[in-house]
């Protein structure tokens, strides 16, 4: 039902999520403007394509989180994702890095000032079916750890070529 919460293991969404725009920030910053335009395995977004992408997801969560919380039984809006990313090789990654921090920090403050019964309201995704607030959080965390962890791959691969 929800793909993303095997990356999630048995830690909790809201941990991981706090921690994911200090790993981005690193993980940009120690790839570095030489590597940004390098893919962690043949055929796969470049590590610019993957922090374009996780910086235009958290506008995309933070639509669905209040959107979820204000509605009931609130149906998410998908998005393709690849015709999202056709701008992101002329995109500014630095860029990418602070608005991800931003709106992580904004969703962190409004997921903290939610009541617990909130996070347990339903909602529907078109292609998921019927889910809680929580698993939007969760699909959050597991979507992190997924694309951080493709960026580690190019920070190593970088590390192994020098």
């Amino acid at each position: 039902m929800n793909p993303y919460r095997l990356f999630l293991g048995d830690e909790r969404a809201v941990d991981v999520i706090q921690v994911s725009s200090e790993r981005l920030r690193n993980l940009a910053t120690a790839i570095g403007p030489e590597g940004w335009d390098r893919s962690f395995a043949p055929g796969k977004w470049t590590a610019r394509q993957v922090i374009c992408h996780l910086a235009d997801v958290e506008i995309a969560f933070a639509f669905r989180l209040r959107q979820a919380a204000a509605e009931d039984h609130h149906t998410i809006q998908p998005f393709d994702q690849d015709t999202w990313a056709t701008p992101y090789k002329d995109l500014d990654v630095t860029a990418a890095v602070e608005t991800f921090v931003a709106l992580r920090k904004w969703n962190l403050l409004f997921v903290g000032a939610l009541l617990p019964e909130t996070l347990r309201k339903p909602v529907s995704h078109p292609e998921r079916g019927t889910m809680t607030m929580q698993t939007i959080l969760d699909t959050m965390g597991g979507h992190d750890r997924n694309h951080l962890e493709q960026l580690e791959l190019v920070r190593s691969n970088q590390l192994q070529r020098s």
